[in-house]
């Protein structure tokens, strides 16, 4: 499978890939402030690269419950200089993290070659248009509402209520991408984000996880963003959001090994590591079952029996 980003452009889905994030703000819930300069970002991305990321998301509008917005022309300030950076330092595909047309085209005008939508076209309905014209990768998130009105996963007072979690979060970024195609985006242009810890508690993040093989069924590539959310340090104990790593390597491997092949995480090096391992296990797994399925057909052919003890 590939994901088309670009006219010319496609990232194979051969192996998993690691999409490492880049927040030019000053109030994401892990890493805010600590890339609000340019060079201090374009450094970062840098580093994510040599660790092994395929693709770099840049954001300039935090999304963690309880942020507010941040209008287009900030954005913009903040995101464009580093993209343009970014692009002339690195071959790697830049993703622009925003619910805005406008950003989003200014970012592309730039070198960015996927959106990410957290809102799937919500926020602003130029999104699939720019997606469609530009031939851009579109990647559509569920959420239940805006950062501004959520809360952190394991902090509801009351429980945001689903029939069925997992069907309805399927179903609901299935019609989000029969939207964007019915408005032009080429399917193959689309991956799906299930939105672990946005509008759900912990309970409801477990069930999508162990869920993911119904996503990755959908025809759509699926992307996991559980990178050091408040969910994880509810299983683990840990508060701090960047002792979460090994938590957030575990949902990922389980993940991988659910056919998932996009990953959103802060921590680049021990995701690369991790899911390497995975790719080499089920290149090994596959080559295993060809040959005793290789095996079984000539004995077919043959007419004979064999004793496989």
């Amino acid at each position: 499978m590939q994901w088309r980003i670009g006219p010319d452009r496609a990232c194979g889905l051969d192996r998993c890939r690691i999409m490492g994030i880049l927040n030019v703000t000053v109030d994401s819930f892990s890493d805010g402030g600590l890339y609000a300069e340019v060079d201090q970002a374009i450094g970062r991305a840098v580093a994510m690269v040599a660790e092994g990321a395929d693709i770099i998301d840049v954001g300039g509008e935090s999304t963690r419950p309880g942020a507010e917005p941040v209008d287009a022309s900030e954005q913009i300030r903040r995101v464009v200089p580093v993209i343009e950076g970014i692009v002339r330092r690195l071959e790697v595909p830049v993703s622009i993290d925003t619910t805005s047309a406008a950003v989003a085209e200014a970012a592309i005008e730039v070198g960015a070659s996927i959106i990410n939508d957290v809102s799937a076209g919500g926020d602003d309905p130029r999104m699939f248009d720019l997606a469609a014209d530009r031939r851009v990768g579109l990647i559509l998130m569920h959420r239940r509402c805006r950062p501004s009105e959520d809360s952190w996963s394991d902090a509801y007072d009351t429980a945001p209520e689903y029939g069925d979690v997992c069907e309805d979060v399927r179903s609901f970024l299935l019609d989000r991408a029969r939207c964007a195609v019915e408005r032009g985006v080429r399917p193959e242009a689309i991956v799906l984000d299930p939105g672990l810890g946005f509008g759900k508690t912990v309970g409801q993040n477990a069930r999508l996880i162990g869920a993911a093989g119904r996503f990755v069924g959908s025809g759509y590539p699926v992307l996991c963003g559980a990178s050091r959310k408040s969910f994880i340090g509810a299983v683990t104990g840990q508060s701090n959001p960047g002792d979460r790593v090994a938590g957030s390597v575990a949902i990922a491997v389980w993940q991988a090994m659910c056919g998932v092949r996009l990953f959103r995480v802060h921590d680049v090096l021990p995701h690369v590591e991790a899911l390497a391992v995975v790719d080499r296990s089920r290149t090994m797994a596959d080559s295993a079952k060809s040959a005793v399925r290789q095996l079984f057909e000539s004995v077919h052919d043959a007419g004979t029996m064999v004793d496989l003890q």
